[in-house]
């Protein structure tokens, strides 16, 4: 029974719960050290006792070992699974797609190229905060169809919390329903997710037809659908008010103010707003202190006064207000700075860095003006701002004389910037550095990115192909630099990855995959098709939670084409319920990186996630079992 399950040959046996009994009772060795890796893997990923990146070398160096001193050999004494057949899944084109089109979100990511899509998001978020709302989780389901969610949910975790401040929204809802509705977008397309990109890649080595770009869309938007409307009219409920007061109850943090002189140039959108009741309507996100301007200055409230060209303004704004200004393409602030920024670097198409230092006691530039320090000409980092604790500064940025204690708001090149640790005139903050979009690259990023998916969805030429054209042209047009492509690249999942697919590899051959799915086929006896499609995708839905997407694919895809054999039935509905249940990866924290990424901004337990997560998974495991008979024909 064990030779011909582990080899896939027909079985006659009138008993099937008897031929079960059987199989639980004996079994080769090489199978049970397998299962026992895998369990411990399981038991070390679920459990964090140490690192994921260290538990994922663990299982590998174990299966290596395990199969050196124990080798596992055909009829004849060959052995079939060494050290090539171990390590091959850290090449596996599935891998390398999902790594280059990590490469190729951190392109758009750092040229600023989906920024006009976030402002519209945020746009009307104090009128209408619930339109605004609706608008960025649509863009978010859209982006994770093409695009891995990672980079998708990193981008608007920022936009949500803007939308739910000014839109006085419950901000741990928001965030949960950012990180479910990008998960249930990347359902929708081969590339969508790197869980349908391992299902797939792991069939076709299996003999399965190669799956379509599309193939999976109709029943995903199903699925979508119905998971969409419990996220965003159902889980709020469940989630209830209690993270929300926890949130309200919090002491805000309140940054430090710097001031900002900006001279208004030709074309400058502040050219031409005027005053009404004090202030300018058109300046939102900083303090307008000071206008200097022909007529000479004007201090607060200011009356029936029209900016115009030349006017010198002097703005208060804490480090995120700049922040996030400096990362807007046509803002004002953004193209002024930026471009006295250029003419000082000796670099021009270098990224920018913004960063904190502290004027230190004793510091040569005590008691001068900035333009006298000779700071930008030394060190080419631009002051765009200061900070001082005792008073708020009423002066031109340049003629500020400097006290120790100080803080500096500097712009400048990462390697400048960098330089910047052994000045012992002004201490470097170190974890205030921080890179700033670069929007002369974003048309090439779009142009690039669009490129890559269009010739991978017409089939022009296979994802792995068009995934690592794109990340390379990044590179080759300068939209990144070796550095910044190589912080897109998650070492985590090349290395949840490559292990999954190690153990993968360790069940299929030695007949694990067999064995468990004619363990299933035992347990469901007398059942139909439907019925055992249904159990399976609700197992793997489990185990998803518990080990990770990526890991669920990988060593449930076997499974599931074994399983389908034995049934006599086409492989694919079983495939797809792969794809779809260990995207189920609602209720818990670790489960997928974009609850991670949420938790610590919604401010959840790993409660929050089971109260509010486990139901979707159910849900979805309700609508998969109503469409996948009628559509797939079962």
């Amino acid at each position: 029974i064990f030779y011909k399950i582990v080899f896939l040959q027909p079985i006659e046996c009138d008993n099937i719960k008897l031929m079960t009994l059987e199989i639980l009772l004996s079994g080769p060795i090489h199978m049970w050290m397998t299962f026992l890796i895998i369990a411990g893997a399981v038991f070390f990923y679920a459990s964090e006792k140490i690192s994921l990146e260290a538990t994922s070398l663990l299982v590998v160096v174990i299966l290596l070992a395990v199969f050196s001193f124990y080798p596992l050999t055909d009829n004849i004494g060959q052995p079939i699974l060494g050290a090539d057949e171990l390590l091959r899944g850290f090449a596996n084109p599935a891998l390398i797609s999902i790594l280059a089109l990590l490469v190729m979100g951190q392109g758009l990511f750092r040229s600023g190229a989906l920024e006009h899509l976030i402002e519209l998001s945020t746009r009307n978020a104090g009128r209408n905060p619930y339109l605004a709302a609706v608008i960025a989780l649509i863009a978010v389901i859209i982006l994770s169809a093409f695009l891995n969610n990672t980079p998708v949910v990193l981008m608007f975790i920022p936009v949500i919390a803007a939308i739910s401040s000014k839109g006085s929204l419950n901000n741990s809802t928001m965030m949960m329903s950012l990180s479910f509705l990008s998960i249930l977008g990347g359902m929708l397309t081969l590339i969508g997710s790197s869980t349908n990109l391992l299902v797939a890649n792991t069939a076709s080595r299996l003999g399965i037809a190669p799956i379509g770009f599309f193939d999976q869309t109709v029943v995903g938007l199903f699925l979508m659908a119905i998971g969409a409307v419990y996220v965003l009219f159902v889980m709020p409920f469940i989630l209830g008010e209690a993270k929300d007061d926890k949130k309200k109850s919090a002491t805000p943090v309140s940054g430090r103010q710097y001031i900002v002189e900006v001279r208004l140039r030709p074309g400058d959108n502040l050219v031409g707003a005027s005053s009404s009741s004090g202030f300018f309507p058109a300046i939102q996100g900083m303090t307008l202190q000071m206008v200097e301007g022909q007529s000479g200055v004007l201090l607060p409230p200011f009356d029936d006064y029209t900016l115009q060209v030349g006017d010198r303004l002097f703005l208060a704004a804490t480090r995120k207000e700049l922040s996030d200004t400096l990362s807007t393409s046509d803002h004002f602030l953004t193209g002024n700075i930026r471009s006295v920024q250029l003419r000082s670097s000796t670099q021009k198409s270098e990224d920018l860095v913004l960063a904190e230092l502290v004027v230190a006691p004793g510091s040569r530039m005590t008691s001068r003006a900035i333009y006298q320090t000779g700071f930008s000409h030394e060190t080419d980092c631009l002051i765009v701002g200061v900070q001082r604790r005792t008073r708020m500064l009423r002066h031109q940025l340049s003629d500020i004389r400097l006290e120790a204690g100080d803080v500096l708001l500097v712009l400048g090149a990462p390697e400048s910037v960098q330089n910047l640790r052994g000045n012992r005139d002004a201490l470097l903050m170190e974890w205030s550095a921080q890179e700033l979009p670069n929007f002369a690259n974003a048309n090439k990023a779009r142009l690039i990115f669009g490129l890559a998916i269009l010739s991978a969805a017409l089939g022009i030429v296979p994802v792995v192909t068009a995934a690592m054209g794109g990340a390379l042209m990044m590179l080759l047009t300068g939209v990144l630099n070796i550095r910044q492509a190589g912080r897109g690249v998650d070492m985590r999942i090349y290395l949840l990855v490559g292990a999954a697919l190690s153990m993968s590899e360790a069940m299929s051959a030695t007949g694990g995959a067999g064995y468990l799915a004619s363990g299933f086929l035992g347990l469901f006896d007398g059942y139909g098709v439907a019925i055992i499609l249904s159990a399976f995708f609700l197992i793997c839905a489990v185990i998803t939670n518990v080990l990770s997407n990526n890991a669920t694919a990988v060593l449930f895809t076997p499974i599931a084409i074994n399983l389908a054999s034995k049934l006599g039935v086409d492989p694919t509905p079983f495939i797809f319920a792969v794809i779809f249940a260990a995207n189920c990866s609602f209720a818990t924290p670790i489960a997928y990186q974009t609850n991670l990424l949420v938790m610590t901004p919604g401010n959840f337990t790993f409660t929050d996630y089971l109260k509010a997560g486990a139901p979707l998974a159910f849900i979805i495991w309700i609508g998969f079992s109503l469409i996948a008979p009628w559509y797939y024909g079962l």
